[in-house]
């Protein structure tokens, strides 16, 4: 058992550091080489949606850009969501993409999600606000007394959770796995720990994500963080910063308003019920297909463990990202799972990348899954092999 709990705690840790139509033509440019991408449009108003989204739900939800790659090439075009789209399956162009600034492109979802998450959700935000917003969590997180707290509270969480397993009984390590990390992360998200609240706020998170995010269950959670924002800015003044939320009211622009930081609150909730759980769970998944490196994972753990001992401390936060072997099984669980198949970007300009046009007002589709599972950047792409990681270093 307490090697079990080692090797969770590990994964956890390591996981938490760490989802109409227009008329197709061809716009003329200065650059006579920027050529449209070829590709097809698909079915009238719906275009090519429907086989886009029917192919994620299956059990190999590369097929639809895998087809379209072999007919048209890495870069096409398609339409999805109601918006002509330019799709990439190639890495150098999607890191163009998405390095590019404000002037080029813009975060884009379709209609209906961005109501739902608000036109201050941290998916859609740009230009200095965007980056006002990500300094000030991504700096937080990056703390020290962050990252000791949720060395403690994994621990502490994870053996809670541990306490309540009995020999030969069925265990639901995805279930379990929201139940100790949406503890954690609304804690430092909120500063949340009352059992009550946090019963609420997962049941209704809970709705949330069941309901294909229903705005009631979301209206009843932002009513309770923004009572938690209200209550912080009467009695935390000059107080020191214990969660994101402090953070946030705390910095001195008036951009930040009560609504931008509870709906964001919100949106970085979401890894708790759906990403990390799911990773974890392919973790276990792919370990468990794995002898081998399952006992490397279970040693390296354990001789951590026994130094520790030696010296009467309990782990910490560098200790486990010391863990190199360990690291290596999430990086190559990252590289499977895919589970951030891609990012959506709206061009707000004529954009040329690598002779490709983007076309003003189009939508870009910048699609990981297919450059992570490809032959020419990963040999046998689909195998669970972590040692991939050590020779991409030079060991």
């Amino acid at each position: 058992m307490d090697k079990l709990l080692m090797l969770w705690v590990a994964l956890l840790a390591l996981l938490v550091t760490a989802t109409i139509a227009r008329t197709w033509r061809t716009k003329k440019t200065n650059n006579q080489r920027a050529q449209l991408p070829a590709g097809s449009r698909g079915w009238p108003l719906v275009g090519e949606t429907l086989h886009f989204v029917s192919s994620a739900y299956s059990p190999r939800p590369e097929r639809f850009m895998d087809k379209r790659r072999l007919m048209y090439g890495k870069v096409f075009r398609s339409h999805l969501f109601g918006s002509p789209t330019i799709v990439s399956t190639d890495a150098e162009v999607s890191r163009r993409i998405l390095q590019s600034d404000a002037s080029s492109f813009v975060p884009w979802y379709p209609k209906s999600l961005t109501e739902l998450m608000g036109k201050s959700s941290i998916l859609l935000i740009n230009g200095n606000l965007q980056r006002r917003v990500h300094g000030l969590i991504g700096a937080f997180f990056k703390s020290p007394d962050l990252k000791a707290q949720i060395t403690g509270d994994m621990r502490m969480y994870v053996q809670e959770s541990m306490a309540k397993w009995k020999d030969h009984q069925l265990i639901h390590i995805q279930d379990e796995t929201k139940n100790v990390v949406f503890q954690i992360l609304v804690k430092a998200l909120i500063g949340l720990e009352k059992e009550k609240e946090m019963a609420f706020l997962k049941q209704q998170f809970k709705e949330f994500i069941a309901g294909l995010m229903s705005l009631p269950a979301k209206k009843r959670m932002g009513m309770l963080i923004e009572s938690i924002i209200e209550e912080k800015r009467k009695n935390n003044s000059g107080c020191a910063t214990r969660d994101v939320v402090d953070v946030l009211i705390n910095d001195a622009s008036d951009q930040l308003t009560d609504d931008l930081i509870s709906d964001n609150m919100i949106d970085l909730m979401i890894p708790a019920e759906d990403s990390v759980p799911v990773l974890v769970t392919l973790a276990v998944k792919y370990l468990s297909e794995c002898p081998l490196a399952l006992q490397h994972v279970q040693e390296e753990n354990t001789q951590l463990k026994k130094r520790r001992s030696l010296v009467g401390e309990d782990l910490r936060w560098t200790d486990y990202m010391s863990l190199s072997f360990t690291q290596d099984v999430i990086t190559e669980t990252l590289r499977m799972g895919n589970i951030i198949s891609g990012i959506m970007r709206k061009a707000v300009k004529d954009v040329e990348i690598r002779g490709h046009l983007i076309p003003k007002g189009w939508c870009v589709l910048t699609y990981f899954r297919s450059v992570h599972l490809d032959e020419n950047h990963y040999g046998e792409a689909y195998r669970f092999d972590p040692w991939r990681w050590k020779v991409s270093r030079g060991w």
